[in-house]
C-alpha cells in the first residue's frame, strides 16, 4: 500500500484580507489604549486638584513646608524633591518657585539646579504625552480660554521654535501654558523637551542661587540675586508682551 503526503491548499490570497484588517486594527487598538491611559492619568490629576488641591495649593507655596517633606525623606530626598518638580509641571497651577528655592535652599546651587532641570525634563515629556493623546481637553482642565486664546499666537507662528526658546528664556513669562500649547504643535517631542528645558535654566538658576546663598548664610549675596531675579522677571514680562504683540500682527 503506497503512503501519500497529505498537504493542505489554500488559495491563493485566502486570510489576506483577515490579516490585512487584524494589521489595521492593531494601531488603533493602541492609540485606543494610550488614550485611556492618558484619560486615566488625566482624571487623576483632576481628582487629586479637586480632593487635595488647597492642601496642595499651600503645600507648595510654603517653603519651608516643602523643604522639611523633602528634608525628611532621608536618603531619597534627590528623588523626592525632582518629583514635586514634576509635579508642579504637571499640574501647571502649582507654583515652581517656592520647590526651586527649596531645592537650591536644600541642595546647594549646582545640585539644585540639576534637580530642577531634570525635574523640569521629565514633567514635559509627561504633559506632552498628555497633550498628544487627549489634546486640547487636557489643555481646557488646566487653563481658561482666555489664557489659551492669550498664546495662541505662539503656537499659530511659523518661528514656532525659535519665538518659544526666546520666551522660556526670559524669566516672568507663562512657561506652564506654554508647555502645554507646545504640545499641540506638530513639534517633535524631543524638540519641545530640549527647547523648554534649556530655557528654563536661567529662572531657575535665579531662584537656587538666592536659596544656595541663603542656605550659607551669605544674606548680602541672596538679597542681591532676588534683586537681580525680580529685575529679569520685570524686564521679561515686557519683553514678552511686546514679542506677543508684533506676533500677533
Amino acid at each position: 500500500m503506497s503512503t501519500t503526503n497529505e498537504e493542505t491548499f489554500v488559495p491563493a490570497g485566502f486570510g489576506s484580507s483577515e490579516r490585512k484588517r487584524d494589521d489595521a486594527q492593531r494601531p488603533r487598538c493602541g492609540k485606543l489604549a494610550a488614550a485611556a491611559i492618558g484619560g486615566i492619568c488625566l482624571a487623576a490629576l483632576i481628582g487629586a486638584g479637586i480632593a487635595f488641591g488647597p492642601q496642595l495649593w499651600g503645600f507648595f507655596m510654603n517653603g519651608e513646608a516643602v523643604r522639611a517633606w523633602v528634608d525628611a525623606q532621608g536618603p531619597f530626598a534627590p528623588v523626592a524633591m525632582t518629583a514635586l518638580v514634576v509635579a508642579q509641571i504637571a499640574v501647571a497651577i502649582l507654583p515652581g518657585e517656592p520647590v526651586e528655592l527649596a531645592a537650591g535652599y536644600l541642595f546647594g546651587f549646582w545640585e539644585g539646579t540639576a534637580i530642577c532641570l531634570a525635574g523640569s525634563l521629565v514633567g514635559t515629556l509627561l504633559v506632552t504625552l498628555l497633550v498628544r493623546l487627549l489634546g486640547m481637553r487636557v489643555v481646557r482642565a488646566f487653563f481658561s480660554a482666555e489664557q489659551i486664546e492669550g498664546v495662541s499666537w505662539l503656537r499659530d507662528s511659523a518661528r514656532f521654535e525659535l519665538i518659544m526658546f526666546v520666551v522660556f528664556l526670559i524669566p516672568g513669562t507663562p512657561k506652564d501654558i506654554l508647555t502645554y500649547v507646545a504640545g499641540l504643535t506638530t513639534c517633535p517631542w524631543w524638540r519641545i523637551a530640549a527647547i523648554t528645558t534649556v530655557g528654563r535654566i536661567p529662572s531657575v538658576i535665579t531662584s537656587t542661587l538666592a536659596a544656595g546663598f541663603a542656605s550659607e548664610g551669605n544674606w548680602t549675596a541672596a538679597v542681591a540675586a532676588v534683586v537681580v531675579a525680580v529685575a529679569l522677571a520685570v524686564i521679561g514680562t515686557a519683553v514678552y508682551a511686546v514679542i506677543s504683540r508684533r506676533a500677533k500682527r
